[in-house]
């Protein structure tokens, strides 16, 4: 018996493709920044702080990246209005998107900041730069340069990851399939449908990434960043 394939149904519900593609891109844009800045937050801590912060980063770390984000995503929807905060669906996805991410790009920058050698360190200090220039200007800028190819796929990774929050019932790209398998009962073809956008949108963040890294960290070594910079 052959298999009839009709994509005509699940095309027809264009519109909530495309709200769930549109939220979709929110939520993981919004995740890769705010996660960016949070993972350099806490690697400057790492780096600059007291053995006591150095080791409360450290929990956070291996918490997050040793328990399943799908967990991790109720907690916070289900565990914190036990404690009185009430999120909605969107807010508690890209809360724990943020989170979780932060955890492993601060891991991925920790490598690119191990791999500073210290005569660079020595270098800066020489110059009379403030441990925090140091840290900017000779140490977080090569290592994020060092590892963005790492960084880059990891971004990438989480923005497939944003299907789990389909779980708490967001609407995003996962989510609005359902809807649609449910209203045709077309789930082949909405999953097919389905899963070719996630490669075009995969594909198309991955060339922006690489395209961005290129653009934004030459290949020069933190004193060199620092005097281009200066000169410029």
């Amino acid at each position: 018996m052959g298999i009839e394939l009709h994509f005509g149904p699940v095309l027809a519900e264009r519109d909530i493709l495309l709200r769930g593609i549109w939220l979709t891109v929110m939520l993981s844009a919004s995740a890769i920044i705010l996660g960016s800045a949070l993972a350099i937050l806490l690697v400057a801590t790492r780096s600059l702080g007291s053995k006591f912060f150095q080791t409360m980063v450290d929990c956070y770390v291996e918490l997050l990246r040793n328990t399943p984000f799908l967990v991790q995503l109720f907690i916070i929807f289900f565990g914190l209005p036990t404690l009185g905060l009430r999120l909605s669906g969107v807010e508690a996805a890209l809360l724990a998107m943020v989170l979780n991410l932060a955890a492993y790009a601060t891991e991925i920058m920790r490598a690119g900041v191990e791999a500073t050698h210290r005569s660079q360190l020595e270098a800066g200090a020489s110059l009379a730069m403030t441990p925090l220039q140091v840290f900017r200007h000779v140490v977080l800028i090569p290592a994020l340069a060092k590892v963005w190819p790492a960084l880059s796929s990891q971004f990438v990774l989480m923005f497939l990851a944003s299907s789990i929050v389909s779980f708490i019932s967001v609407e995003e790209l996962s989510g609005a399939a359902a809807i649609i398998e449910q209203q045709t009962f077309r789930s082949f073809e909405t999953y097919i449908v389905v899963t070719i956008i996630y490669l075009i949108l995969a594909l198309a963040l991955k060339a922006m990434l690489s395209w961005f890294g290129r653009l934004v960290f030459p290949k020069v070594s933190g004193i060199v960043y620092r005097q281009v910079g200066a000169g410029a």
